[in-house]
């Protein structure tokens, strides 16, 4: 059961625990990566661009007292899965990793169509192909800390019926429709995993999590990591009483990846759907059923890697 007496503003001690954050130089990623690293925990900081990655690693060294060797950066694409499995050869060289918050993804997505450098939708390859490609290459070195992975949902899953027949959108894109179907399949994926990891006995749990409407105009301004306009603060504070800044969108996220009386399994968000502490939910009802979860999970280990327990399988058959 949950510890009902959480505090998001203190945390438990982290150190000695190794996180890793992706699109950890903004938004909800910064924001997760300086409560880890306030808790004494260490974070590998992942982004696509070096430069963006070095200026919030500078903000996290002036807003937060750590040792600077907490914070550790690496180039992360994951759009592109051979940058992933780049990432994913340089941590398995590593000793410990304690969780894996998959965060990155592209929130407003293009007008039109576009591709992955593999040929994929390129919603669905940011926020969902490479994370689940990630988790598969990263699972032995989870389990061996028994570790966790979270995948970042969000309320788009309630406020739309669409059923991702068709993952990719090779026919009736929108934007809005990719990311929706997106976080749709970000959430059934997390669901599938934590029945799939249970089956096989792997001592990971894999559980969900969503920000709630978190906005950047009502979040702090650091130089390079949220700097909204005028207009967007203006914007934004027209709707306080439903939105909250991106520090308390991380609460959540945060929560699902440490606390560790929360199970695989599980869906985490704010209190009050767009706003407020952490708090166990019930994800939409698309993203629970189990055919939809088979589905995207075959589609996703043919169009990247299969999971270790799915080979250990094939193997086993032969």
């Amino acid at each position: 059961m949950a510890n009902d007496a959480w505090d998001p503003r203190r945390l438990p001690d982290l150190s000695g625990r190794t996180y890793l954050v992706t699109g950890g130089n903004r938004g909800l990623g910064y924001f997760s990566c300086e409560q880890l690293i306030g808790a004494g925990a260490r974070v590998i900081m992942t982004g696509r661009s070096a430069t963006r990655l070095q200026s919030a690693r500078a903000a996290l060294r002036k807003r937060v007292d750590a040792d600077p060797s907490a914070i550790e950066t690496m180039l992360l694409d994951t759009a592109n899965l051979g940058s992933v499995r780049a990432a994913a050869a340089s941590i398995r060289s590593r000793k410990k990793l304690d969780g894996l918050l998959l965060n990155a993804g592209i929130v407003h997505p293009p007008k039109e169509r576009t591709t992955s450098p593999e040929g994929h939708e390129i919603v669905f390859a940011t926020n969902v192909l490479g994370h689940f490609a990630l988790a598969a290459e990263l699972l032995t070195i989870l389990a061996s800390a028994s570790g966790r992975m979270v995948w970042v949902g969000s309320l788009a899953t309630k406020l739309t019926p669409y059923d991702p027949m068709d993952p990719e959108l090779r026919t009736g894109y929108t934007p809005w429709r990719a990311y929706a179907q997106s976080k749709i399949a970000t959430t059934a994926l997390g669901l599938e995993a934590d029945r799939r990891l249970r089956v096989a006995g792997v001592r990971v749990a894999s559980i969900v999590a969503h920000p709630g409407y978190s906005v950047s105009g009502r979040t702090v301004g650091i130089r390079d990591v949220n700097e909204p306009t005028r207009g967007t603060r203006f914007t934004d504070s027209l709707q306080m009483p439903i939105t909250q800044s991106k520090e308390h969108g991380a609460w959540s996220l945060v929560r699902a990846l440490v606390d560790p009386t929360i199970g695989g399994g599980e869906f985490w968000g704010p209190q009050f759907g767009p706003r407020g502490e952490p708090k166990r939910g019930t994800p939409a009802k698309i993203t629970r059923e189990p055919a939809v979860g088979e589905r995207l999970w075959e589609h996703c280990e043919r169009a990247s890697v299969p999971w270790p327990m799915s080979k250990a399988a094939r193997r086993r058959r032969r």
